[in-house]
């Protein structure tokens, strides 16, 4: 599914992502959720140069928000992927996380947070989603990985993934705590 698919429901979740960021609620979007949010900022959704499926090494970007948004993190991380798309960076926004097979992997603008890549998964989900969509998985790259590749390790990387979620899910809880 793509923001850019002329569902029903699209432009009626546009507006309230609009509407959320413009009162300066929390709003967090992962993949196709940070894609919605870049649309609805204005940003623009487009087909990348190559999908990324897999356990993919994310990097702080050099923008004066990754002080805030990313204290604590290391210079770079391992995360999940499964996309095929990316997103531009809305005017108002910073981004946080690249890599070299998706140079915009997040931004922030506000309370907004938007992730291209996946903090949020659990080994099961990586198993769900490895089963239900295999066929993606058939021409293997650099950037795509094999369904063996996906599941090793899959408890520890789930683990660091976690708490560089945990890390990013507080400064955007931030606000509402104080």
């Amino acid at each position: 599914m793509s923001v850019n698919d002329p569902l029903p429901w699209i432009e009626r979740e546009l507006a309230l992502i609009r509407m959320a960021h413009d009162r300066g609620m929390p709003v967090l979007g992962h993949c196709l959720g940070g894609q919605l949010i870049c649309k609805a900022l204005g940003g623009r959704v487009t087909a990348s140069p190559q999908r990324e499926i897999g356990w993919h090494v994310v990097r702080k970007a050099a923008t004066p928000a990754v002080a805030d948004w990313l204290a604590g993190w290391p210079e770079e991380t391992t995360v999940f992927h499964w996309h095929g798309e990316t997103f531009s960076l809305p005017a108002g926004t910073e981004l946080l996380l690249g890599n070299e097979h998706c140079p915009h992997q997040a931004f922030a603008g506000g309370n907004t947070l938007a992730l291209q890549c996946h903090v949020e998964m659990t080994a099961p989900m990586v198993r769900e989603w490895a089963q239900l969509y295999q066929d993606e998985l058939a021409d293997t790259s650099p950037a795509v990985q094999s369904v063996e590749q996906l599941t090793a390790d899959l408890e520890q990387r789930v683990a660091g993934a976690q708490q560089a979620a945990d890390i990013l899910y507080r400064r955007w809880l931030a606000p509402l705590l104080q």
